[in-house]
């Protein structure tokens, strides 16, 4: 990956990159998962109580969404945060390798959540 210099940042210019890119997210994110949490036991009781097919699918179908969304903001907070993070790396070897597994990282996340 080819970044021009004037594009980095140095160490002393960039934020603290500590923690992980949702931490400022977390209880938004743990509140998004419980709730999807009370979903999925929601369609257990549906199938438990021989509820209508159609019925079901549609409830699982929107977890599905929900845990989407949840993923594509996970996604987003890691380019946002370990992407650019690894940017800021001052020594040009070191940042090109960490820029390269950052993105792979993400990549390969995608392809996950593609598939």
């Amino acid at each position: 990956m080819n970044i021009p210099e004037e594009a980095v940042i140095t160490a002393a210019e960039a934020p603290a990159f500590e923690g992980h890119g949702y931490t400022s997210n977390k209880d938004a994110y743990l509140r998004r998962l419980k709730r999807i949490e009370g979903q999925v036991r929601g369609i257990a009781r549906m199938v438990d109580d021989d509820k209508y097919c159609i019925d079901i699918l549609t409830q699982v179908a929107a977890v599905t969404k929900a845990l989407h969304a949840v993923s594509l903001g996970l996604v987003e907070e890691h380019i946002g945060h370990c992407v650019v993070g690894a940017a800021s790396e001052p020594d040009p070897t070191l940042r090109a390798e960490n820029l390269d597994a950052k993105v792979k990282e993400a990549s390969t996340a995608i392809g996950r959540l593609l598939r």
